[in-house]
């Protein structure tokens, strides 16, 4: 071989090594815009998370819902009521990738082996007609007035009339926290009490009767309605906070195992500093 093709062989190598070196260098740079990518935006995770359970966390997973969506766009958070009892059984059975609850698990629960992860904190108000006068009560005076052993508001200090009762329905997470933590072991609702299936349906019948008295999410008190401090406190993130407003309890998102990506995701979200402070509008942060 004579030099001139021992040379032209020589560049010719040289060439294609630098063209390998080329190929690689792009590969690397394209998989690390992927990475990227992923890191600020979820990733490609794309599929559809149901949440369903309490409807007294319900507005807020849908406020959640609705700003998480507007960032990820591939992703759709489906949100649904039904009680806190349906929340466990939906996230128990796999209905729904995370159930909601506004109550602690019971301890026949506790055997689902759920994970149980606390998104906010929120006080139950008990709430009276706007025009009633009544604006304190003890809360053993409460209990009284929902077990039925005070039926007249002249017994509290209001006028002479006589109390609607209204409550939540069976297998509400509400109802279950304020039975337990209000009425006690054994003690139950006086028999003539009107239900009502929500939040909503609460306010609404308080706000018709100038003598029923009710008990809600705090979050969900409006000027449609009075809170009625209780023991001389009124529900309030500091109270609630502080522990010194005893009639508080937990917003859980419980999930079977470890939730899918787009679970994870919205969760991861739900309890950033961007969702925190959403919660923080109407309930108390928990981050």
């Amino acid at each position: 071989m004579t030099t001139f093709k021992r040379f032209k062989l020589l560049v010719l190598l040289v060439a294609a090594l630098m063209i390998a070196v080329a190929v690689v260098g792009c590969g690397g740079k394209s998989e690390e815009k992927v990475n990227t990518k992923e890191g600020q935006n979820g990733g490609e995770i794309k599929g559809t998370v149901k949440v369903a359970g309490s409807t007294s966390v319900q507005p807020l997973t849908e406020e959640l819902a609705e700003a998480f969506m507007k960032k990820n766009q591939d992703i759709t958070v489906s949100v649904q009521g039904g009680g806190s009892s349906a929340g466990v059984e939906s996230a128990n059975k796999g209905a729904a990738q995370i159930g909601t609850s506004s109550r602690e698990i019971k301890p026949e629960e506790k055997g689902y082996g759920l994970q149980e992860i606390i998104i906010a904190k929120d006080g139950i108000a008990v709430i009276v007609n706007s025009g009633n006068q009544v604006t304190a009560l003890t809360k053993d005076q409460i209990k009284k007035i929902f077990a039925g052993e005070v039926t007249d508001w002249s017994e509290v200090g209001g006028k002479k009339a006589p109390i609607t009762v209204v409550i939540r329905e069976e297998g509400s997470g509400t109802r279950g926290a304020f039975q337990e933590m209000v009425l006690g072991t054994g003690v139950k609702f006086i028999n003539n009490a009107i239900v009502q299936s929500s939040t909503g349906a609460i306010k609404t019948s308080v706000t018709k009767d100038i003598n029923a008295i009710g008990f809600i999410s705090s979050g969900s008190v409006d000027s449609a309605v009075k809170a009625v401090s209780v023991d001389g406190i009124l529900p309030s993130e500091a109270t609630v906070l502080d522990g010194s407003y005893k009639i508080s309890r937990p917003f859980l998102f419980l999930t079977k195992g470890e939730p899918d990506p787009a679970a994870r995701a919205f969760i991861n979200y739900v309890l950033s500093a961007e969702g925190q402070k959403i919660v923080s509008e109407k309930f108390v942060k928990v981050k």
